[in-house]
């Protein structure tokens, strides 16, 4: 494979540099101690930074948590984000009355549009061990026309995501874990109805790709203008495209080429995201992505004025019970349970 199917390689940490439509992708690892009764660590907080703990302390943060991990209600608008919950658990309420716990291969696809209020907290209910979280957070811009949609969520459940086995030569295994697009002859579930991957000319494709060790596997090539990054975040090397990486690089390639990875000794881990650009302005201000200054001022003069509708929860912080299971509560009341 020519190097020249690669565009640029950048060293990636806790949030990657991703590219239009994109906005990043947030990487959380982390190995939460036993809960307690309360889902809280059973351990002390003491030294760290409560409110604002990413210090990954003795292997994980409370964040912006004050009790159990995680992130209190903060507002979105302008774009989608798409989490990928690996292991662990994301207790979501927002601010319509909707609310859910999913996790453990799940993936929750929300639209924020004309601005939503949410928090998403990571309950450790196992008392008698720790409590490991790998979750992914993808900000996925949404187009002018779009940006002012009601907001929505969709859960696409675990048992509902497709997994492709692609066996090489050797007899080595690679699994594409297919959240959008297709890939060869499986499709991807469908994306939130507003989102800019509902079209399929957009070629949105988000792919999560563990190898064996000494596994290959190629990406089929894309066609002109369309933006494909890979992010290696767990492993020990890996051939990409003729280039011999360490785990903990992203790369950008040509669209036109495609991407073999050759596995070395260990399994390796990646994310994959392509798509065409939106090919508009962004202007982002923390949570709030517009297309101009003046958007945003509106959209932090329309937060201070409404709190998007408000908060219906009891605290900023709210989990649901232990003895819940994953579920989702819609804001039309449609409930979704799972095992």
């Amino acid at each position: 494979m020519s190097q020249n199917a690669i565009l640029k390689i950048k060293a990636i940490g806790q949030h990657w540099e991703t590219q239009d439509p994109f906005l990043f992708c947030a990487y959380h690892r982390d190995v939460f101690p036993k809960g307690n009764d309360n889902m809280e660590p059973s351990v002390s907080l003491s030294g760290r930074n409560i409110g604002q703990d990413f210090g990954g302390k003795d292997g994980w943060s409370m964040y912006h948590g004050s009790k159990v991990p995680g992130f209190p209600a903060h507002p979105h608008k302008g774009f989608e984000t798409v989490t990928l919950v690996e292991e662990g658990l994301v207790d979501h309420s927002d601010g319509l009355g909707a609310a859910g716990r999913f996790g453990n291969g799940d993936v929750q696809w929300m639209t924020a549009g004309k601005g939503l209020m949410h928090a998403e907290m990571f309950p450790l209910l196992d008392t008698k061990k720790e409590n490991p979280l790998l979750l992914f957070q993808i900000w996925l811009n949404l187009p002018r026309a779009k940006k002012e949609v009601e907001p929505h969520f969709k859960m696409l459940w675990s048992e509902g995501i497709p997994i492709l086995e692609s066996r090489d030569d050797k007899g080595k295994i690679s699994r594409i874990k297919i959240i959008s697009g297709a890939l060869n002859e499986t499709q991807g579930p469908q994306p939130a109805p507003d989102s800019w991957a509902a079209d399929p000319d957009n070629q949105v494709a988000i792919w999560k790709i563990n190898m064996d060790p000494g596994a290959s596997f190629t990406i089929p090539a894309s066609q002109a203008g369309i933006n494909r990054s890979l992010f290696y975040y767990d492993g020990g090397s890996c051939s990409i495209a003729g280039e011999e990486l360490e785990a903990g690089h992203g790369l950008d390639f040509n669209p036109t080429s495609p991407i073999t990875l050759v596995n070395g000794e260990k399994p390796s881990a990646f994310i994959f995201l392509q798509a065409k650009p939106i090919g508009e302005p962004v202007v982002q201000h923390g949570p709030f992505v517009m297309n101009s200054p003046q958007e945003i001022q509106k959209a932090v003069h329309d937060f201070q004025r409404t709190q998007f509708g408000g908060w219906p929860w009891p605290n900023y912080e709210n989990v649901h019970g232990r003895e819940k299971g994953r579920f989702a509560i819609h804001a039309d009341g449609r409930l979704e349970e799972k095992a």
